[in-house]
């Protein structure tokens, strides 16, 4: 379980600058899939309490699993009403709608799921962009919800429908859009003008994952990196150009890849589950080395981990079968604590404290410490079942399960 050690402690500084923030809006808000820096952080220094949440509003939502977010007080919601997937824009302060565009859908789900969008809107600039469950890619405009250019990327390119539709989300800079297509003949990877929707670069073989890719300078050098379905792929964000991949999947055809990387300098930590587990690699230029790997630290099911002075805070474990929430060295594979019995959901670091989010509605608060676990609050915010992320901002989350949406006040 445990490899080579390294000396080096990584600062929480350098773990948030090693992610590549695109241009988004201003830190306190929530444009995208795991927040400002796509690492689930929020880099507001906002001192947070769940010992009286005050709810500000509620409202009832449609199908799916994509996470809100929230730019200049907009909030962005995008589920699936009846046949049509709807991107809905309201009021983030009092729920009120501002606007709506929707188009026709006919996904069905094969194992009997959720049938509304998986992937969680990105807002850069005045535009916002949405990958739909059938792999519709829209970008609409921020203030009038207007639609700008829609590709269909299934079609387009001969993707498989996969288990669960198209899933991962956008990931925007100021000249393009990427997105985790999964088309076979170079096409898994794929950027597209931000502008146009004109196809910019195609790149890797690899059929889509569940994961959504991040921009991270990676060894002094920006790439943009995405875990496929098949493992690591790290591309040059300009020519599509692939710098390196490593293969990191399930022997089960049965198995999905979802976690986003970690990226702390030249090291990157996986995680997957599915007998997959995690795995820490340290690149050199193009070359990968493997430091350690582990099936019983941190093997991810769905959820990310958050990653703070040296240490990795997650969900360790099937959903199905129970999960413990745990604390990693990420240098040595350590475990240093596990709440075991805890159970599924999601985890946000703000400040030095993680909101966590069960699936049963409860939020926790804990403190970001390889002591022990130190829970310092806990609120039941909505009826199981959440699974999606929650968004914050301005003191504020924004969080849904099956039906509904609703906003608290967090503020302590």
């Amino acid at each position: 379980m445990i490899g080579r050690k390294r000396n080096r402690m990584p600062s929480r500084r350098s773990a948030l600058l090693s992610i590549a923030a695109a241009p988004f809006a201003a830190a306190a808000d929530w444009p995208q899939f795991l927040g400002p820096t796509r690492n689930g952080v929020y880099p507001d220094p906002l001192d947070v309490s769940l010992k009286n949440p005050r709810l500000l509003w509620k409202k009832g939502v449609g199908a799916g699993f994509s996470s809100p977010v929230v730019v200049k007080n907009q909030l962005i919601l995008f589920h699936r009403i009846g046949n049509k997937e709807r991107v809905e824009c309201m009021d983030a302060a009092a729920g009120k709608p501002l606007w709506l565009f929707e188009y026709a859908t006919n996904y069905r789900d094969d194992f009997g799921f959720d049938e509304g969008p998986r992937g969680t809107p990105t807002v850069s600039g005045e535009r916002i962009f949405t990958f739909g469950a059938e792999g519709v890619l829209h970008a609409i405009d921020l203030k009038s919800g207007q639609p700008l250019w829609r590709v269909d990327t299934h079609p387009k390119f001969g993707v498989r429908k996969g288990f669960f539709g198209a899933a991962a989300s956008p990931l925007a800079d100021d000249k393009a859009v990427y997105v985790n297509v999964g088309g076979p003949k170079g096409a898994g990877l794929v950027a597209f003008d931000k502008r146009s929707g004109k196809v910019l670069w195609t790149a890797t073989d690899d059929d889509a994952g569940y994961s959504s890719p991040i921009a991270a300078v990676v060894d002094g050098v920006r790439s943009i990196l995405c875990f496929t379905r098949e493992g690591l792929a790290a591309v040059d964000p300009d020519t599509g150009k692939v710098r390196f991949h490593f293969p990191w999947r399930s022997r089960s055809n049965a198995s999905v890849n979802v976690a986003i990387p970690v990226v702390d300098g030249n090291r990157i930590f996986l995680s997957a589950s599915y007998s997959t587990g995690a795995v820490l690699l340290e690149v050199s230029g193009t070359q990968i080395k493997k430091l350690w790997s582990s099936d019983e630290v941190l093997s991810n099911h769905y959820a990310s981990n958050v990653y703070i002075d040296g240490f990795l805070y997650g969900f360790h474990g099937r959903q199905e079968f129970g999960q413990s929430f745990r604390c990693v060295e990420m240098n040595t594979g350590k475990v240093q604590w596990s709440a075991d019995g805890f159970g599924a959901g999601t985890v946000t670091l703000v400040g030095r404290k993680l909101l966590i989010l069960r699936e049963s509605g409860e939020a926790v608060l804990a403190l970001a410490s390889p002591k022990a676990y130190q829970a310092e609050g806990k609120a039941q915010l909505l009826p199981g079942i959440v699974r999606s992320y929650p968004a914050l901002a301005e003191g504020r989350i924004f969080l849904r399960n099956e039906t509904t949406l609703a906003a608290y006040s967090i503020a302590a």
